[in-house]
């Protein structure tokens, strides 16, 4: 464990921090993304608009899969109608992100290049956020978007729903994309209750609150800690890379074969023989025999 005046600068690209007040129940977050943000965005010819809301929740589920200790990943989707269809972020708990965004051509999109003109234009928008252990059930958390920014709506949810007074700043700029989370923990007693709630916990986020956004993209981890609670004693373990990362395979394509059923598949092949399944996330194509899908089912060919 550092503290911060005594961290060395590390590569600021594609990083988690997390970090501690010393002697208080707060813990917090720190998320860049830089290679891995133009990775994703190189997928698609997103508009300038998309790209914005694209790098806030990258950075978003970064600092959210932080907060969880459990073996899996979690994913926020957005989902509307209208000319913008859906959007999603995932990272898992090997620090692996990925995202895509579906949408029909809107000048508005093109105009504007912050994530809020897409979310001012969302008709009847819901946002997900999906937590997928590895071994255990699965949870669907549904947060109204009645805010007008991501990191508004996610506040809300853990105050509301999680009960964790929380603060999200995000930010994006087209090149690389950053986010700080600051969470309140149970207090230990009373005293410390009234001390932490009357007095840390609001100075805190006021002063988080006075990020600029090119701050939250452009300084390093270190120097945006030292710029916000510098009168604090900060404690960093160490540092978390973060990067490009698809769970896609040939199994998880099998699988969904499965699923459509051998009607399906049969129909499929008399249009397409092989069938050619493309992955949207990382354009991974995988391809499937007609003796290889419908041995699936057991099925053998004449």
């Amino acid at each position: 464990m550092r503290s911060l005046e005594g961290a060395l600068e590390k590569n600021m690209s594609d990083l988690r921090q997390r970090f501690y007040i010393e002697d208080c129940p707060v813990r917090g977050e720190v998320v860049h993304l830089e290679e891995t943000l133009q990775t994703i965005l190189a997928q698609r010819d997103y508009m300038p608009a998309v790209q914005s809301l694209l790098g806030e929740m990258l950075s978003a589920t970064a600092l959210l899969a932080s907060t969880l200790k459990i073996r899996g990943r979690i994913s926020l989707q957005i989902q509307a109608n209208g000319t913008f269809k859906w959007a999603m972020a995932e990272c898992n708990h090997l620090g692996e992100v990925r995202a895509l965004a579906d949408y029909e051509e809107d000048p508005r999109f093109l105009e504007g290049s912050d994530s809020r003109t897409v979310l001012a234009a969302l008709s009847n928008p819901v946002l997900f956020i999906n937590i997928e252990p590895e071994h255990g059930e699965r949870y669907q958390g549904i947060v109204p978007f009645d805010q007008p920014t991501l990191a508004g709506c996610l506040k809300q949810y853990y105050d509301l729903s999680a009960q964790i007074p929380t603060h999200i700043v995000l930010a994006t700029n087209g090149q690389r994309s950053g986010g700080l989370l600051i969470q309140l923990l149970p207090r230990n007693n009373e005293e410390e209750q009234k001390l932490v709630d009357e007095d840390l916990w609001p100075r805190l986020t006021m002063l988080t609150e006075t990020l600029k956004p090119e701050e939250l993209t452009d300084l390093s981890a270190n120097e945006m800690l030292y710029r916000l609670y510098n009168e604090e004693e900060v404690r960093l373990p160490e540092v978390e890379q973060l990067k490009f990362g698809c769970t896609c395979s040939k199994e998880r394509c099998a699988h969904a074969l499965i699923q459509i059923g051998v009607d399906a598949v049969h129909e499929t092949l008399e249009a397409q023989n092989p069938i050619q399944m493309d992955c949207q996330f990382c354009n991974a194509r995988y391809e499937f025999s007609a003796e290889e899908a419908l041995g699936l089912f057991g099925e053998h060919l004449s």
